[in-house]
């Protein structure tokens, strides 16, 4: 959902697996829930969106494509929704890599202090 371009880096490109492993620690068990759920949507409904009986990994890039959009878009508000939270903790991954928040002037985060949750 995060595509990469010749400007930008694309989602896959910042870590996610790194990103989810910390999401997870931090999210609340509804969130991830959420998140989890989503993604299941998102990869069993290519059947309603392009009329192909295929888990969205299985697509071919264009199809996939048509997909993502068409599944963000649909009427359907609870399937919408359920990829609403998805692009959600991928928008948190990318926007907060270092690659991508270069390419826009901004700072690096800084280190997450990990103490919130005791202080």
């Amino acid at each position: 959902m995060y595509p990469r371009t010749a400007d930008l880096p694309g989602a896959e490109d910042c870590d996610i697996d790194g990103f989810l492993v910390r999401f997870r620690a931090d999210a609340t068990p509804l969130l991830w829930l959420g998140v989890v759920l989503g993604a299941v949507v998102f990869h069993l409904t290519p059947m309603i969106t392009v009329f192909v009986p295929l888990p969205a990994f299985l697509l071919p890039a264009s199809l996939r494509d048509k997909h993502a959009y068409r599944v963000t878009t649909t009427n359907l508000y609870l399937v919408r929704q359920a990829i609403f939270i998805v692009k959600l903790a991928a928008g948190l991954c990318w926007g907060g890599h270092p690659e991508v928040r270069k390419r826009f002037a901004l700072a690096p985060l800084e280190a997450d202090p990990t103490t919130w949750r005791t202080s």
